[in-house]
């Protein structure tokens, strides 16, 4: 199989190539910098175009063999509401007019839960809910998606929860916190979760290119176990042989802190995650989601429970001096 993966230098891509080559999959990344490629390792069965979302002849020509094509490109954090959908929607537009010509036997789109929105507790979302994004991150996922279902490309639609891992620098931000012996959560910390860990996302990015039965269907590739948000800080504690204090976050020092954060941001022309905006997110009663259709439909079922993820994480990163 040949494959084409977009935003294949990151977090999530750098798992789903491995995981490509170590079934010796023919694979072609897309990456703005090949210096942050060479350094993730990958020998010369892995082909760099350089260039971007931006640049339409260069997608062309780099899906142009590919049978299947994995987009992860996008952004998490932007200056604007419309730098998200500039990104996320209309980069995702691009890569459809870029194989449009000659549709891949599958075009595996990696959005995120932001698209469907929270839940109730209890009542984890399946397939088939209506989406409500709360943020503007969301919404440009939600963009991009219908923008997939609407082409003529064989499509499968990927809605992860958060996921975590080696090579993640989001999750180290809460692991270095830890360290220093606080764990903050939003609100009373009660608010929960559904998980996955990098290389099992990338598993279930394989499994879901590989099923006929998953063609033009919507995903949530979580692990199955519901966790707290005060669950996760202290498991982070366990794996780094901590017992941290929980530090409760009111909404409205959140959104106060939220909002200085992000000022500063603007002050010193960077984006940042932490924006008002994420207090939709933070503040919502319920993240969870049901694995149970793409493991029907696949086979594929995540193998790793945050607690054994955690420490291998963290494992990893003392390993490189991240921690």
């Amino acid at each position: 199989m040949n494959a084409f993966v977009t935003g294949g230098t990151g977090f999530v891509g750098a798992h789903l190539v491995a995981a490509l080559r170590a079934q010796g999959v023919a694979v072609t990344v897309l990456a703005r910098s090949p210096e942050r490629a060479a350094r993730l390792g990958w020998g010369p069965d892995v082909r760099i175009v350089r260039g971007d979302l931006a640049d339409a002849a260069v997608l062309a020509a780099a899906a142009a063999e590919a049978e299947v094509v994995f987009h992860l490109a996008g952004i998490v954090s932007a200056h604007s509401p419309a730098e998200f959908f500039r990104a996320n929607r209309d980069g995702t537009a691009r890569m459809l007019e870029a194989v449009a010509a000659r549709p891949p036997r599958r075009f595996v789109l990696v959005s995120s839960v932001a698209a469907a929105g929270p839940n109730p507790p209890g009542r984890p979302h399946a397939t088939g809910e209506e989406s409500d994004p709360v943020t503007e991150y969301g919404r440009s996922k939600l963009a991009a998606e219908d923008l997939v279902r609407g082409s003529d490309a064989p499509w499968s639609i990927l809605r992860p929860p958060p996921v975590y891992g080696e090579w993640d620098r989001e999750f180290l931000k809460l692991f270095r916190t830890v360290r220093l012996g606080l764990a903050p959560v939003f609100g009373d910390g009660s608010q929960q979760l559904s998980m996955v860990y990098a290389a099992d996302l990338a598993q279930a990015l394989l499994a879901t290119a590989a099923s006929p039965a998953a063609a033009g269907k919507t995903y949530y590739p979580a692990h199955p176990e519901i966790v707290t948000s005060r669950d996760i800080v202290l498991a982070a504690g366990r794996a780094m042989g901590r017992t941290p204090r929980v530090v409760s976050l009111p909404r409205g020092l959140a959104r106060g802190l939220l909002g200085a954060i992000a000022a500063g941001a603007r002050l010193a022309g960077q984006a940042t995650l932490l924006t008002p905006d994420k207090a939709n997110e933070f503040f919502a009663p319920a993240w969870t989601f049901s694995p149970e259709p793409l493991t029907r439909d696949t086979g594929w079922a995540a193998s790793v429970d945050l607690e054994t993820g955690f420490r291998r994480t963290v494992a990893w990163y003392r390993a490189r001096g991240w921690l």
